[in-house]
């Protein structure tokens, strides 16, 4: 029997609303962790070491966090950016808890087995390989839609997941679809 990989979440993206009419260029000035220059971007960007997380802050009060690992540390990064924000705010559009949305886990695993990446590519569908360009090949699956980098020593890393569960799904099918391109162990 085969052990299921075993995986580490890397990177969590979420969106939410604060609530929150902002000024950034306002905002920038009066907070040193954040960068505003929006002639190369329209957002301005937020910085924290504790939690170690990065947020874009747009004008109607909508951020993107990225950066962390877990749930928890998305919301307690979302809290702080509230905390944080609301005293200069131009305008409070309505003080509840925001809403988060996870829209993307990325996570690294191991499939424990060594992968023939040109086969694997010539005989599977959705797979992406360009050795040229890149070691890895591209896998995507449409259910749950998410793809994987696959590396010849069998690592990859999954994207596009929006739950762990996901990425679990994703990674058994990924095990069970390569097994016939693993090539033998070398003695």
């Amino acid at each position: 029997m085969t052990k299921k990989p075993v995986f580490v979440v890397t990177n969590m993206v979420a969106s939410a609303s604060l609530g929150l009419e902002l000024d950034l260029y306002s905002l920038a000035q009066k907070i040193k962790e954040i960068e505003y220059e929006p002639e190369q971007f329209p957002g301005a960007i937020l910085k924290f070491k504790d939690p170690k997380a990065s947020l874009l802050l747009f004008k109607n009060g909508k951020v993107v966090c990225v950066g962390c690992k877990k749930r928890s540390m998305i919301d307690k990064t979302i809290e702080k950016t509230i905390k944080l924000l609301t005293p200069y705010a131009k305008r409070i559009i309505k003080k509840k808890k925001p809403d988060i949305v996870i829209t993307n886990i990325v996570a690294s695993a191991s499939l424990d087995m060594e992968l023939d990446l040109y086969k694997i590519a010539y005989k599977v569908s959705d797979v992406e390989y360009e050795p040229e360009q890149f070691p890895g090949a591209i896998l995507k699956f449409k259910e749950p839609k998410a793809s994987l980098l696959l590396f010849k020593n069998g690592k990859v890393i999954c994207a596009g997941a929006k739950s762990e569960k996901e990425i679990r799904i994703v990674l058994d099918k990924a095990q069970k679809l390569l097994k016939p391109y693993a090539e033998k162990p070398r003695k």
